[in-house]
């Protein structure tokens, strides 16, 4: 089966859409299916060889205001109909709504070419947090539209399934997310850079990973860092990623250490050397790294939504506070530090146990499944 798959995001970026999708990717060509990919041109980190696809095609790109090393990829309608009339794509998962995503619909429609969608970003909630609130209603007719006119929009979880269909999104189904249970591992925990966070085994290491972003609710975090070292003085913070309040952060908290961006087996090192996950991002469709906390053996402490209500029962492998309830997210991060040794390691140990629960493989038989059933 020859699937065609458009995105604005891919690795070698740091995102979970990005990961998700090589996830599939690299899942389909194992089942031996023809994946071609289009894709922006990424200029900070494209190089030869760096896709997991043999077939990438990249188009012409713009970037986001904000945000440097992401970019929108533009194609005409008329180039997309002549590619696809020369190599015709059995199926098309379009899985990010920008000007490339747009197109394509249109071209799948003239060409009839089945085309599936996903949903992987809440655009629609950014706007409070960037003073777009007058955009809102602007922004859901535009996913209203964009969504209906596929065969089938992909969602990670029940709530989002409802919330969109609410929006008036039709034909939604849900299709979860996996995780790497051998790349992400307590095994990989290392004293080395504990002791570069300046910490030994007795103490506890904060970590937050993820884009940083007024949407990602990172300076709840903080402030639930600033309230556990009231009790805790020797408490350490780490910080793995990059975003458009990186150097602000940086300067306002000299103590927490920002370790930048972190693949593979390096993030997977610095997730096994932390002991604690804070996540408190409101934004989520599904949250990849809560996964990715619980295979590496962490606490988590996140709000009750998206992938944390999904896999994490409160108070037996993780945490979770009220969605939205900033004061209990704190507290119970302040609470979290006084939770018996004992409790502490069986938390970690059910997290581990249940991600690894939650396979790749039957993500990807799944997804396969979807595509032919499209055609």
């Amino acid at each position: 089966m020859h699937i065609c798959i458009i995105t604005e995001t891919y690795s070698p970026e740091v995102n979970g859409v990005a990961m998700t999708l090589t996830r599939l990717v690299t899942g389909l060509l194992e089942k031996k299916h023809r994946v071609s990919l289009i894709r922006p041109k990424q200029d900070k980190y494209d190089r030869p060889g760096c896709c997991n696809s043999p077939e990438v095609r990249l188009v012409k790109s713009l970037g986001i205001p904000g945000y440097p090393g992401l970019r929108m990829g533009f194609i005409t309608k008329s180039r997309l109909l002549a590619i696809w009339k020369n190599d015709r794509p059995e199926v098309i998962y379009a899985a990010t709504e920008g000007p490339l995503g747009h197109r394509a619909i249109a071209a799948a429609e003239s060409l009839k070419i089945p085309i599936i969608s996903g949903f992987h970003t809440n655009f629609h909630t950014y706007t409070s947090h960037y003073r777009l609130g007058l955009f809102k209603s602007l922004i859901i007719k535009y996913l209203r539209n964009f969504h209906n006119r596929t065969a089938l929009t992909l969602v990670p979880n029940h709530n989002l399934l409802e919330e969109l269909q609410a929006m008036g999104i039709r034909d939604v189904r849900i299709f979860s997310r996996g995780v790497d249970c051998t790349l992400f591992s307590p095994q990989r925990r290392c004293a080395r850079i504990r002791r570069d966070w300046g910490i030994d085994e007795t103490g506890t290491a904060l970590l937050y990973v993820g884009r940083l972003a007024h949407e990602k609710n990172i300076n709840l975090a903080i402030t639930t860092y600033r309230e556990m070292l009231k009790q805790n003085c020797s408490l350490k913070f780490i910080i793995i990623g990059d975003g458009p309040l990186y150097g602000e952060l940086r300067r306002k908290n000299p103590d927490i250490i920002f370790c930048g961006i972190h693949r593979g087996k390096t993030l997977a090192r610095y997730y096994a050397s932390a002991d604690v996950f804070l996540f408190p991002s409101e934004t989520e469709t599904f949250g990849n790294v809560t996964l990715e906390a619980m295979a590496s053996g962490l606490i988590i402490l996140a709000y009750d939504y998206a992938a944390a209500k999904m896999h994490i029962n409160n108070g037996i492998n993780g945490y979770v506070a009220t969605f939205g309830d900033s004061r209990a997210y704190i507290e119970a991060g302040v609470n979290l530090l006084a939770t018996a040794t004992e409790t502490q390691k069986s938390i970690r140990i059910c997290a581990r146990q249940r991600a690894e629960s939650i396979d790749w493989p039957e993500h990807i038989n799944l997804f396969e499944d979807i595509l032919t059933a499209a055609i």
